[in-house]
C-alpha cells in the first residue's frame, strides 16, 4: 500500500488477474453455446476512448440522465445520508461521484474509488486530491463483482455505497441477487446504497441506443477484435463481423452482439484454440438489462435491502435508488 496524508492506494488484484480473467472468460465463452463473453473486454484505451465518445451521441442519453438526476437530487443524499464515508465502485474518472462529494463536504470527508484500473484510479485520484484539498482519498483496485472487503473507515456516521452507470445492468438477473446480498453484507444498518439504473424504454430507443447513425457504438464493439488479437494473440478479422443491437424482451436486456458474415475459422493461439464461426453466427459481447421501478424495488427486497427513495427522470429514463439495509 502506498500512502500519503490525503491519498492512500492498494492493490488486492494479483499482477495477473486481468490476463488470467481474460483467458478464462473467452476459452470458456467461444466454446459455450451462444457464443456469450463479457464486456470488460472492450475497455483498453481505445475502448475508453470510444466509450466517452458514446456518452455524448444524441442516441445514448443513459449517462446524461443520470448526470442530471444527480445534479437535481445529490443534495437530497446528501441531507438524507449524512454520510462521512463515500464508496463507489467502479468509479472510473469519478466524474458523476464529484456532485456527490460536494453535496457531502468534501473537508473530511474519506473517498474509497474501488476500481480494476490502476490508471484510472491514480489519475483520477490525483485530480481529486487537486479539487478538494480536504478529502481524505483511498484508492481501491479490486474487483468488486468477487467479495469486497473495504478498507479502514471512521466508525461514527453512515457510510453511502454508490454503484452508478446503470453497471447493475451488466449482471444476468441470476448474479444480480448475490451481488446485492454482498452489498448489503458489508453495510451497517445506519448505511446507504445508491444505484443508478436505466429503465425500460421503446425498443427502438433501446436498440438505438446501442447502434448509433455515427457507427460509434459498432466500432466499440469491435474494439474487442483488436484486444483479442494482440492480448491473446487471435487472428479476428474486424470486417469479418458485423455489429448488431437486439433487443431480448424476455431476459429485459439489450444484447450486443457481433453476426459473422460468413463461415470462417478463427486462431487463438495462446489459448490453443480454433474457434468456428458458422454464417450469420452470433456472439453476444454484452447484455445490458433495462429494469421497471416496481422491478427494481423487487430485486433490492429479494436481497434485503429497503428501498428509501426513487428518483427517475421520465423523459430519458433513468432511476436514481437510494436504499438501506433492512
Amino acid at each position: 500500500m502506498t500512502e500519503t496524508r490525503a491519498y492512500a492506494y492498494t492493490d488486492v488484484l494479483e499482477a495477473e488477474h486481468y490476463a488470467k480473467a481474460l483467458r478464462a472468460d473467452i476459452r470458456d465463452g467461444l466454446t459455450g453455446v451462444p457464443k456469450s463473453t463479457a464486456p470488460t473486454w472492450f475497455y483498453d484505451a481505445r475502448g475508453s476512448e470510444l466509450f466517452e465518445e458514446i456518452t455524448q451521441l444524441p442516441e445514448y442519453p443513459l449517462w446524461r440522465a443520470e448526470l442530471g438526476l444527480l445534479q437535481l437530487h445529490a443534495r437530497d443524499v446528501a441531507g438524507r445520508t449524512g454520510a462521512r464515508s463515500l464508496v463507489e465502485l467502479g468509479s472510473g474518472s469519478s466524474t458523476k461521484s464529484k456532485l456527490i462529494i460536494e453535496a457531502l463536504d468534501p473537508a473530511g470527508l474519506h473517498y474509497v474509488a474501488v476500481d480494476v484500473s490502476a490508471d484510472a484510479l491514480h489519475e483520477a485520484g490525483a485530480q481529486l486530491v487537486r479539487d478538494y484539498p480536504g478529502i481524505r482519498l483511498h484508492a481501491l483496485r479490486a474487483d468488486f463483482t468477487a467479495p469486497l472487503v473495504l478498507p479502514a473507515l471512521p466508525e461514527d456516521g453512515p457510510r453511502l455505497i454508490a454503484f452508478l452507470g446503470s453497471t447493475l445492468g451488466n449482471f444476468r438477473r441470476s448474479a444480480r441477487g448475490p451481488f446485492l446480498r454482498g452489498l448489503r453484507d458489508i453495510m451497517r444498518p445506519e448505511d446507504f446504497l445508491l444505484i443508478g439504473a436505466d429503465l425500460v424504454k421503446t425498443e427502438q430507443e433501446m436498440t438505438a441506443a446501442y447502434d448509433d447513425a455515427q457507427g460509434v457504438t459498432a466500432e466499440f464493439n469491435k474494439n474487442l477484435l483488436h484486444v483479442l488479437n494482440r492480448e491473446l494473440d487471435a487472428d479476428f478479422d474486424p470486417d469479418a463481423f458485423d455489429h448488431v443491437s437486439v433487443w431480448n424482451s424476455s431476459e429485459s436486456h439489450i444484447e450486443m452482439r457481433l453476426r459473422s458474415r460468413f463461415e470462417q475459422l478463427v486462431k487463438i493461439r495462446e489459448l490453443d484454440l480454433a474457434v468456428r464461426f458458422g454464417d450469420a453466427e452470433e456472439w453476444i459481447t454484452e447484455r445490458s438489462a433495462k429494469f421497471t421501478t416496481d422491478g427494481l424495488r423487487e430485486e433490492l427486497t429479494d436481497a434485503g435491502l429497503r428501498t428509501q427513495q426513487l428518483w427517475a427522470d421520465s423523459d430519458a429514463g433513468f432511476a436514481l435508488v437510494l436504499a438501506t439495509a433492512r
